[in-house]
């Protein structure tokens, strides 16, 4: 039980350094050898654990991007409230995150899905899927919004999502060398605009 203990904790620390050199420096860019380096064990230590770099990023993408996602961008949406608020008080808080990161390099999902793209079909189905995951709860969150009288009874739910999801992601790489508050407060006065339009109108 404790050596269990004990390999767990070993893996998690050596996933959240690699996380954090992936994110700062790319998987392509980053060796095994910037990992041992990192968190000072040797080959056959990382090799006892994970069978390649790809499985160590695989491993990565399970257990800690796809928890971030979902504790970010999913779990705050969920429930009876009105979506389009909770959707609202998310992205703000993902982005006041993110404007606060002294080394942001842009969201990490999004980061990694162009690295990959058309180089790695295998780890593009884990991340496809992660991002399939945030557009699902994000149409759930808008079609129950409908039934429940806050979002416009002719809204196109999908069409929603995928500009929801688009639109993060691009402001993300703009905040990254731009002026990430003034980004961040535009971009929120215009979803803010764009959602008092989809609303369901309150009749007197």
């Amino acid at each position: 039980m404790e050596k269990n203990l004990k390999r767990m904790a070993t893996m998690h620390k050596m996933q959240v350094t690699g996380l954090e050199l992936f994110y700062k420096q790319g998987f392509y860019n980053t060796s095994i050898d910037d990992i041992l380096k990192q968190l000072d064990l040797s080959k056959g230590a990382f090799y006892y654990h994970f069978k390649s770099k790809e499985d160590f990023f695989i491993s990565i993408l399970q257990n800690l991007v796809v928890r971030k996602v979902y504790s970010m961008l999913i779990e705050p949406i969920e429930g009876h409230d009105n979506p389009l608020d909770l959707i609202t008080n998310c992205m703000e808080e993902a982005l006041q995150t993110a404007e606060h990161n002294e080394n942001d390099y842009g969201f990490v999902l999004s980061n990694f899905m162009n690295e990959f793209n058309g180089k790695n079909p295998e780890i593009m189905k884990y991340l496809n899927d992660t991002l399939k995951i945030w557009e699902v709860n994000l149409v759930s969150a808008l079609q129950k919004g409908k039934f429940n009288g806050y979002v416009d009874r002719h809204v196109d739910c999908e069409g929603v999502a995928s500009y929801i999801i688009s639109s993060f992601l691009g402001i993300r790489m703009l905040m990254v060398e731009g002026s990430a508050t003034a980004l961040r407060y535009r971009y929120m006065q215009q979803l803010k605009f764009y959602f008092r339009a989809i609303a369901q109108k309150q009749t007197a």
